[in-house]
């Protein structure tokens, strides 16, 4: 299994960090965890066409999560040599933004249609609404789903993906919840959005420091990846964003908890477990 970070920056724009999103491949599978800002460049980086993905998976709604969503459903369509459908897993709510999204693309579709020959329907985008304890499969992979705590953001999920003895606990947002313990115990890797509460308090923007109360710290996601005795920790999501130069310092503050690989870095890093 190969877990790649496509984009490991915040909401806030940044020049070399795209939106919230990951890779996960294993078993010839293609599947895509939240789909932000360039989403779609840096899957091209890591070598995978939108036709190739067999899911995508979304934590929640938050715009910085879905912003690309659309940019997804229509390359995928068009890039398809045949009809082909995009399965989309999320929580609740999931349904109404991709309804919102092929009313946005409807004169889009129409363009299209009317001009390519070989092109007679639209995308074909078919939504699952996943609920906390479900299980699941797609292709060899086994899916779990648990809730997790980013209120007042509500529902939002975490999902674990189990391949050939594998397994890669998907965190999104959010703190430290049962949901998470329940994914993470025994996993190979565990992915996590994180900030550093020191560097964001320092910010004078209320609006900036209210994401301290529904987002772990690095030293959070190091507590829950050691309570699970996970293999792997891996970060991204860096709220403020991480300065070049300072992987070792937020690799330390999280071995202080976890004695484990922890990886974290630039958009594009990867790990096989």
């Amino acid at each position: 299994m190969k877990i790649t970070l496509l984009g490991t920056g915040s909401p806030i724009p940044h020049p070399a960090r795209a939106g919230a999103s990951t890779l996960v491949t294993a078993d010839g599978l293609t599947l895509l965890v939240d789909s932000g800002r360039g989403v779609l460049m840096r899957l091209t980086a890591a070598g995978v066409m939108p036709p190739m993905l067999d899911a995508v998976f979304l934590t929640h709604l938050h715009s910085d999560h879905i912003t690309d969503l659309n940019d997804v459903v229509t390359t995928h369509w068009i890039m398809s040599p045949g009809p082909r459908p995009l399965r989309v897993y999320g929580p609740p709510g999931t349904q109404e933004v991709v309804n919102g999204i092929m009313t946005m693309l409807a004169p889009d579709v129409r363009y299209r249609i009317d001009h390519h020959d070989d092109l007679t329907q639209g995308p074909d985008v078919q939504v699952t609404e996943v609920q906390a304890g479900e299980t699941f499969t797609v292709g060899s992979a086994t899916v779990r789903v648990a809730a997790t705590d980013h209120r007042p953001v509500e529902p939002t999920v975490a999902f674990r993906v189990e391949v050939g003895g594998a397994s890669v606990v998907l965190g999104g947002d959010g703190v430290p919840c049962a949901g998470l313990d329940e994914l993470c115990a025994g996993a190979t890797a565990y992915v996590q959005t994180v900030l550093r509460p020191e560097m964001v308090q320092a910010v004078p923007s209320q609006r900036f420091q209210d994401v301290l109360d529904y987002h772990s710290s690095v030293e959070d996601a190091a507590r829950t990846a050691a309570r699970g005795g996970v293999g792997t920790l891996v970060l991204t999501h860096y709220i403020p964003g991480l300065p070049p130069g300072q992987e070792d310092e937020w690799r330390s503050i999280a071995a202080a908890h976890f004695t484990g690989p922890i990886v974290l870095g630039d958009d594009l890093t990867a790990v096989e477990i």
